[in-house]
């Protein structure tokens, strides 16, 4: 097997792959398409966008478990701004709760909680905030201080219990004593200088890689189409799926490039970290740059002009764009529309750039996202090659 496809490879395969390169070398719009749109679109809204979101997910660690403590977390769910996901054992859990992003804000009150206020001493909450987007965590980090505030404002005052009775005077008059003002104390994950370009870079990325696919896979084939290349194909003795292949592979190696580039560019000018493995990023890019092609290549088998395949592309691209939590949060979407995230490549993308980049996070925590751009690639690839060989038959 191994024989047979490095004999494909060093055969029409090669002559057909070159044949591409040398016509998109020839073809200077769409060089300068990869190299300077991506670089100025990445710069200019890593600098320009901005986001406010609400039905933050925030998760409780209680261990007081007493009245004044679930009197606490009401208060801080009472508003719109944060949804109660759930209680946790221990601030380990809520942690890796928040590293895994299904929580934005964590909150543990501390076991003597009440019995500290009712001695008047100084009580501490500890608050942890998701600052991936650094403009949510402050937003986040204000509601959270605010609904302490006003609950320590509205919480009774505790009556001390006396140590001795005076048997002469009966219970001794111990006077009210107003509990102590809570004190907040807030650690910014993943983002301690609160940077809101880390946020918008690494959306950007995955937008850019797939948008930028679908333009150019759909602008080579469609102009095969219409100078007539393709029924000269054809005459040759390569089959459609050589012919199929040595289309994709000189875009992949572009698109490829263009994302090296992106990368740099999110280094240099935005000092993004790189805190996790390059590998995995550079594993899940290859793949939305095949989901891309794959959407572009579908694209232009359904068209049969230039015209109409911008036409297409104006259905197709900016809802992947606009629906993928790239730009703005997911949680900022209204409720019935935030499912339809799931079915979209770039939203999958934007979550293994973040969770890499700035969280350090692995494959055991990604390879859900990882395996839904897989099946994205394959699937769409597929389809749009399956489409484009009975295009070539007919």
């Amino acid at each position: 097997m191994i024989r047979a496809l490095g004999r494909w490879l060093q055969g029409r395969f090669w002559a057909l792959a070159l044949k591409e390169l040398r016509q998109i070398r020839r073809d200077r719009r769409l060089a300068v398409s990869l190299v300077i749109p991506p670089t100025l679109q990445i710069v200019l809204f890593g600098l320009a966008l901005d986001s406010e979101v609400k039905n933050l997910q925030l998760g409780v660690v209680d261990q007081s478990h007493t009245p004044e403590s679930r009197a606490l977390v009401s208060a801080l769910t009472e508003n719109q701004t944060f949804r109660l996901a759930g209680y946790y054992v221990s601030a380990a859990e809520l942690g890796d709760s928040l590293g895994r992003g299904q929580l934005d804000v964590g909150v543990v009150v501390p076991y003597d909680f009440t019995r500290l206020r009712e001695r008047g001493r100084p009580v501490t909450v500890q608050v942890l905030l998701n600052a991936v987007n650094a403009n949510t965590a402050q937003i986040a980090q204000g509601y959270v201080e605010g609904a302490i505030a006003a609950y320590d404002a509205q919480s009774p005052p505790r009556a001390v219990r006396p140590a001795t009775l005076d048997p002469a005077l009966g219970p001794a008059a111990v006077p009210k004593r107003a509990p102590t003002a809570l004190e907040v104390r807030t650690a910014f994950l993943y983002n301690p200088g609160l940077v809101n370009a880390w946020f918008i870079v690494t959306g950007v990325l995955g937008t850019l890689i797939t948008l930028n696919g679908s333009l150019v896979a759909a602008a080579t084939m469609i102009r095969e189409k219409e100078s007539g290349t393709v029924e000269q194909l054809l005459m040759t003795p390569a089959t459609t799926l050589e012919i199929v292949a040595a289309k994709i592979a000189p875009l992949f190696l572009l698109l490829m490039g263009m994302v090296g580039l992106v990368l740099v560019v999110a280094r240099v000018v935005f000092h993004v970290p790189f805190r996790g493995s390059l590998a995995l990023l550079l594993l899940a890019s290859a793949f939305c740059v095949l989901t891309g092609i794959g959407i572009g290549t579908f694209i232009a088998t359904l068209a049969r002009s230039a015209t109409q395949t911008q036409l297409i592309s104006f259905f197709v691209n900016p809802p992947l764009a606009s629906l993928s939590g790239a730009l703005t949060p997911v949680e900022a979407m209204p409720a019935w529309i935030q499912p339809f995230t799931l079915v979209n490549p770039v939203a999958h993308y934007a979550v293994i750039a973040r969770g890499v980049l700035m969280k350090g996070a692995g494959i055991e925590s990604l390879y859900p996202h990882l395996l839904a751009l897989i099946g994205f690639a394959v699937f769409l690839v597929g389809v749009s090659a399956w489409r484009f060989r009975r295009q070539l038959a007919s």
